[in-house]
């Protein structure tokens, strides 16, 4: 009897302390840097795929994607598609006969949202073909092919899975049972409709084509059409091909490539991956016959020389797909998965995270795309157009999309969408919406990334961002716990906060949900978060802050129509450019103010709202005067705003910047010294120079001096510097590269990358290594034309890319 109430007294007292330690508060310090990291976030990463107009616009998505297997095989021309290994080999019709009208559908829907289409425009050369009176036809007949383990009993059952039911696959069936061939021009066509469609594509009506969807297993996935996995050179020769001719239909659709399916195929070819998959990972034929060079920096280094060699860009977005390989896209919502899902996303970035599943190695996702990126193709975009955590309809699946969205956010990632577009009932699909439209008024969660510090990423994480639109600062908090509450204090620092912030929260309960704001005090706010919930802080500036101008530039002349984006704005606010008076000024909002431009000297002027006569915020340089001969919309015209707001040059003098004059040496050695130094720089006063041409006090002596100092340069020959000769592109190559990478930096040996700068060619080895950096394309047909000089314009667009300058 005792014995039995002792065990009653132990068990109440165990459980007394499970739901104490259950509902402690674990401490936790969030520290945001509002100077540190500051890079711009990309609006594209919050993207879907097959999203509905409603939900387009209610989540504020500005990226829809059409793609999956069942793309790969899409006839514009007769509206079908055949659905592959995803539904028996199936070749289906949609109920409109309107050639394109799938395409046509999904921009419409897209653009009413005010979100930006991706249509994926099939490569693999087979195209579904439909029966009489638009039927179903079958890849794999079982009444032709024979009896298989599995057919849709349903709705179609002489449609088999081309597996035969004694063992192995169906092979040798004939392609055209369902499928017609089809090539390029075919394709071109396509993308032809949609420009005369809806409009050619261009800033204002953004288009991405998609080539075709992960090629690396068409020979599983399309294997009735292409039983083979395509070696490196056929997705190369693909891609070139198929990217040509949308260039042709609509020269500016963004191509986007080479949607591959995972880590396999980032790393092996189709052909290899079907070798290895039946003979063992050790000795993989097509690696071997490429140097053992792996698939996709091979891929964009081959893009890469066609670009030289062609004087073309074809791909302009780089792209993959990934899925955790744990089991996290799955519904499982156990203990164990949940954490794994917590842990999982950090394969996206963390360097120090090995992959707990196959793939055991440090996935870097992000990080790893953008160097391959600046390895073999630079100035080329990433993009992640395919990913799912699963979980969607579980708080846990919403915690790990915020965060996925967050790290692409702080990792610099280009462009992503989500597979697909998460039903509106799902905290999954509120995730999204906590970042894109909290209060249902579009209000976002910030475009400047700054730096977000939280100690253990595995049980919470946080990102933070500056916008642009109110200068508010915003701070997204994951806390992934599954039970307890965190006791969180947020400290600012860099940051004019105002006295209370925002508060605004995702739970369990599957609802976004304002809460009482959370007073600001010292830089440090405090807040209590429940288990699984996601957590955006809207921190207000104190005071006045000017944040944005659009647009940015116009004419020297003025008449240019401008809005100010900021926060503290108030009637009777004054607006000038440094120091001219704007005209036209109107107080929006608090947070807005539209104006107009009075004339001014040409080059960058700092935007000052002033108001209640003393107090006044500043811009610097966020407004650019246009050179009289570099209007918008010329050939050099950002380049040349780039440099010289960069504080690179300040023109040729009278208002003009003169793009069409040839540089010369002596203008050479400033632009590439402030362009490794800065606007600020200038080098040491000189009493003499190592040349007898260049003379103390003679123009850019200074420069010159320095520019030799650095070894640079050696001058012309002779003891000569010929400061008043013009730079040849061959020489202008050596010069941006020691002054990027210092006078003892020597590029490897030249391999022959222009048909005119043999091997053994003066400068052969530096012009190559220019290019290989995306620095140029060359002159065009193959050629660099070494000899030829370089205009202004010409080196302001060298400049940007060399030094990184925007």
């Amino acid at each position: 009897m005792r014995r039995t109430a002792r065990l009653a007294c132990a068990w109440a007292l165990c459980a007394a302390a499970a739901a104490a330690t259950a509902s402690a508060q674990t401490p936790v310090t969030v520290s945001v840097d509002a100077a540190a990291d500051r890079h711009p976030i990309s609006p594209l990463v919050y993207g879907v795929a097959y999203g509905d107009t409603a939900s387009l616009s209610d989540l504020n998505c500005p990226l829809n994607r059409l793609g999956g297997n069942n793309t790969s095989r899409y006839n514009w021309q007769v509206n079908a598609d055949n659905r592959g290994a995803d539904w028996y080999f199936e070749s289906i019709a949609y109920g409109s006969s309107t050639p394109g009208e799938v395409g046509d559908t999904f921009v419409s829907q897209s653009t009413a949202a005010g979100a930006r289409p991706m249509l994926t425009i099939p490569t693999i050369g087979w195209v579904a073909r439909v029966g009489g009176s638009r039927s179903k036809l079958a890849s794999f007949s079982i009444a032709k092919y024979g009896a298989q383990t599995g057919h849709d009993w349903q709705w179609y059952p002489d449609a088999g899975n081309g597996v035969k039911s004694g063992g192995g696959n169906v092979v040798g069936n004939d392609p055209t049972d369902a499928s017609v061939s089809v090539d390029s021009a075919f394709q071109k066509a396509w993308v032809a409709h949609l420009a005369a469609t809806w409009g050619p594509a261009s800033a204002a009506n953004v288009r991405y084509y998609l080539l075709d969807n992960e090629p690396s297993i068409w020979f599983s996935t399309h294997r009735d059409v292409h039983p083979a996995g395509p070696p490196m050179e056929e997705v190369r020769d693909k891609a070139l091909d198929y990217a040509a001719r949308m260039k042709e239909a609509d020269a500016g659709g963004v191509v986007v490539g080479p949607e591959e399916w995972g880590w396999s195929g980032y790393f092996y070819s189709g052909a290899d991956q079907q070798y290895g998959s039946l003979h063992g990972w050790s000795s993989l034929p097509d690696r071997a016959a490429h140097g053992g060079r792996d698939y996709l920096p091979w891929l964009l280094d081959a893009l890469r020389r066609d670009g030289i060699q062609n004087g073309r860009r074809l791909l302009d977005v780089f792209s993959v797909h990934y899925y955790p390989q744990g089991g996290e896209f799955s519904d499982d919502v156990s203990a164990a998965m949940q954490q794994r899902r917590n842990r999982s996303t950090r394969s996206l970035w963390d360097p120090s995270y090995v992959d707990e599943t196959w793939i055991n190695d440090t996935v870097r996702l992000v990080p790893r795309l953008k160097e391959w990126v600046g390895a073999w193709y630079p100035f080329t975009k990433t993009a992640v157009t395919e990913y799912n955590w699963g979980a969607e309809s579980h708080i846990n699946g919403a915690t790990a999309q915020a965060d996925v969205l967050g790290i692409f956010g702080r990792e610099g990632l280009d462009l992503a969408t989500r597979w697909t577009m998460p039903d509106a009932s799902t905290p999954t699909y509120k995730a999204i919406k906590i970042y894109r439209n909290y209060d249902g008024a579009k209000s976002s969660f910030g475009d400047v990334n700054v730096r977000a510090a939280a100690p253990d990423p595995d049980t919470l994480s946080a990102f933070a961002a500056f916008r642009s639109d109110d200068a508010a600062l915003t701070v997204m908090v994951v806390h992934k716990r599954l039970t307890g509450s965190a006791a969180l204090t947020l400290n600012l620092s860099n940051f004019a906060a105002g006295s209370a912030a925002q508060v605004w929260q995702l739970d369990a309960s599957n609802a976004i949900t304002r809460l009482a704001d959370a007073a600001v005090s010292g830089g440090s706010l405090a807040a209590t978060l429940p288990a699984q919930t996601v957590t955006l802080f809207v921190i207000p500036a104190a005071g006045l802050a000017v944040c944005a101008v659009s647009p940015s530039s116009g004419p020297a002349s003025g008449g240019t129509a401008f809005t100010i984006r900021g926060a503290g704005f108030v009637a009777g606010a004054g607006v000038a450019l440094s120091g001219s008076a704007a005209a036209g000024i109107a107080v929006a909002t608090p947070h807005r103010i539209d104006a107009s431009s009075g004339a001014h000297a040409p080059g960058p002027a700092d935007v000052v709202v002033s108001v209640s006569g003393s107090a006044s915020a500043t811009l610097a340089g966020g407004f650019f005067f246009d050179f009289s001969d570099v209007p918008a919309g010329s050939l050099f015209h950002d380049p040349v705003v780039g440099i010289a707001r960069a504080g690179v040059t300040s023109g040729c003098g009278g208002g003009n910047f003169c793009p069409n004059l040839p540089v010369t040496r002596g203008e050479m050695a400033v632009f590439v010294l402030r362009g490794e130094h800065g606007a600020s720089y200038h080098p040491p006063s000189v009493t003499g120079t190592m040349f007898t041409d260049v003379p103390a006090g003679a123009p850019f002596a200074d420069w010159i001096e320095r520019f030799a100092a650095e070894g640079i340069t050696s001058g012309c020959g002779g003891g000569r510097f010929c400061p008043d000769d013009s730079v040849t592109r061959d020489q202008m190559a050596v010069f941006l590269l020691r002054g990027r990478k210092g006078g003892a930096f020597s590029p490897p040996a030249a391999e022959g990358l222009f048909s005119d700068v043999g091997t053994s060619a003066p400068f052969a080895k530096w012009i190559e290594e220019l290019a290989r950096e995306g620095v140029t394309l060359g002159c065009g047909g193959g050629n660099f034309c070494p000899s030829l000089t370089v205009t202004r314009g010409q080196m302001a667009a060298f400049l940007n890319r060399s030094f990184g300058i925007s």
